[in-house]
């Protein structure tokens, strides 16, 4: 399986690129192709609802960023694995842009799975993340093969290696 991992957090050794490494580890041992793309360290802009796409655009954005290069990537992935920190309550910035810059193409057409692995430094603030990805998830069609939250003293732990595994596992199966 192809499988797009969205990294968002713009510390290149944080515990959100940690999971998404993790992820990668685990998915690779299972056979699958695995590619993470570090979105924070992209120029991607937010969508300017212009309906460009939806008019002239013929599905593609007015706006020539690095959402360019993503679309390719979204377009060929079979699951998508959203990796993102949380600041205040929901993903971030970096993770809200290429999500909403998605809506020139409606869905990835081939994004059957879904996984989110979200981190923060303080417990109870996922609520908002997690029903996003939910919403997504149903919006696409897509199934939802896990989460993993992991607070301040679960971050880098083998207890969170092994959800993230255990999201693998339910993936192959």
């Amino acid at each position: 399986m192809q499988i797009l991992v969205l990294q968002a957090s713009p510390r290149m050794k944080g515990n959100t690129a940690w999971m998404a490494e993790e992820f990668k580890t685990a998915a690779e041992k299972g056979g699958h192709e695995v590619k993470i793309v570090n979105v924070s360290h992209q120029k991607i802009a937010g969508c300017l609802a212009c309906e460009y796409c939806h008019t002239k655009g013929n599905g593609s954005c007015i706006q020539k960023d690095d959402m360019q290069a993503l679309y390719p990537l979204m377009s060929e992935a079979e699951m998508l694995v959203l990796a993102a920190p949380i600041y205040y309550f929901t993903l971030c910035a970096q993770m809200q842009a290429p999500i909403q810059r998605m809506y020139c193409v409606n869905k990835p057409a081939k994004v059957k799975k879904m996984a989110l692995l979200v981190s923060s430094y303080s417990p109870n603030v996922y609520d908002g993340a997690i029903a996003e990805y939910k919403d997504i998830c149903r919006y696409w069609g897509a199934e939802d093969c896990g989460i993993v939250t992991a607070k301040s003293d679960e971050q880098k732990t083998e207890a969170t290696g092994q959800k993230i595994a255990d999201i693998v596992a339910l993936m192959n199966s």
